[in-house]
């Protein structure tokens, strides 16, 4: 921004304030994302301000939050209508901010319900707007392709197949690569991992990812718990981790879990991932983590039955799973919705932990997941977009 004041002798004295850039995420991989990428920017303008709507990592970099990601993320399309009333307070009050002290640029991430109407408000105020991580357009509501081409600025997309979408829609578009490529590996020593909780590394381990968000794991933690029951009745060598996401909480999971032999491991996704000798993984952005770490799993996932219904009839993929969509053909299995039995996950994971060559076929395919992620540096390369179109002029 440039500030004026009047000098001594009545001349102006012009100066550059500090860069301003309004950020809005509403879930924890867009938290995740929204961190990194502040990092980055800080390397390259030391002194820019954030605010806006973020979690943990956001807050960590120095941003001032004006609403939490944990208050903000809703799952499915009759949910988001309890939360309205919520979510209209915090669009009112971040618009409320950008007219107190309007931002140089706005950084929209996914969370397209709430950022989509937005950007049509910031719009309006003249606000540049750079939108990464693209609302999932190729899947479902096209439609919303006209509301991006006249309201972005820039469009930073993360997978490969969605550069050409927004380029042939006419939406000035860059593929940056996944920031995920930078962020997911192994632990250095997966054995003093193992050894860490208190289990053997030498015994075959299954990992439960069931969700980030409370409704996630209200659904798809009872069928992966019934599954659990089956399986370790009937192969007591096998070992249970839960990767408990920042947002979800330990008491809600231990009492669904009960006395099952499961330990629940927080803040450790990846070495939990790693571990696992096979992955149940809940649909979404923990699969990816799973692709980058060529995990071999089982993808999962369940709505509301009214909600996934009405999805259904939109969703214009053959896929669930983002392993199977950036690979073209079916890598990983899914068992989505009403197949989401204890019997049929229990039989999933018995397939794979029973045939070692499925798994490192399963891993190959991953292995090619990945490499159509992008080159390392994701983070950075956004951070440099963002700031060529906040220094427009």
């Amino acid at each position: 921004m440039i500030g004026a004041a009047w000098g001594a002798e009545g001349t102006p004295v012009y100066w550059r304030a500090a860069m301003r850039i309004l950020l809005s995420c509403g879930e924890t991989s867009g938290d995740l994302y929204a961190g990194e990428l502040v990092r980055e920017l800080r390397l390259r303008q030391p002194g820019i301000e954030v605010f806006g709507l973020g979690g943990d990592r956001l807050a960590a970099q120095g941003a001032d939050l004006l609403a939490h990601v944990k208050d903000l993320a809703v799952v499915g399309l009759l949910e988001v209508v309890s939360h309205l009333r919520s979510l209209r307070r915090v669009f009112d009050r971040v618009l409320s901010e950008v007219d107190r002290q309007r931002p140089d640029v706005a950084v929209l991430i996914d969370y397209p319900d709430f950022n989509l109407r937005l950007a049509r408000h910031l719009r309006r105020r003249g606000v540049r707007i750079v939108y990464y991580v693209s609302p999932q357009v190729w899947a479902w509501r096209r439609g919303r392709l006209d509301t991006i081409r006249k309201t972005v600025d820039h469009m930073l997309v993360i997978f490969p197949f969605e550069e050409a979408l927004y380029r042939e829609a006419g939406v000035p578009v860059t593929f940056v690569g996944h920031p995920l490529v930078d962020l997911v590996h192994p632990p250095a020593d997966k054995r003093g991992f193992m050894q860490g909780l208190g289990l053997d590394a030498e015994r075959p381990v299954v990992a439960l990812l069931p969700g980030s968000r409370p409704k996630e794991i209200a659904h798809n933690l009872p069928p992966l718990a019934g599954a659990v029951e089956k399986l370790a009745g009937e192969r007591p060598e096998l070992q249970f981790l839960l990767a408990l996401a920042p947002s979800v909480s330990f008491r809600v999971v231990a009492d669904a879990l009960g006395s099952l032999p499961v330990h629940i491991v927080a803040n450790q996704t990846q070495g939990v991932l790693a571990s696992g000798t096979v992955s149940v993984v809940a649909s979404g952005t923990a699969t990816v983590e799973a692709a980058l770490l060529g995990a071999p799993m089982v993808v999962v996932y369940r709505l509301a039955p009214l909600t996934y219904l009405l999805g259904r009839r939109l969703v214009k993929v053959p896929y669930f799973a983002m392993a199977n969509l950036i690979a073209g053909e079916r890598v990983v299995p899914e068992v989505i919705q009403r197949e989401l039995t204890p019997e049929r996950v229990a039989a999933e994971v018995r397939s794979l932990l029973d045939a070692p060559a499925r798994r490192e076929v399963m891993r190959a395919g991953l292995a090619e997941v990945r490499r159509k992620l992008g080159q390392p540096g994701a983070s950075g390369r956004a951070a440099a977009m963002v700031l060529g179109v906040a220094q427009r002029s």
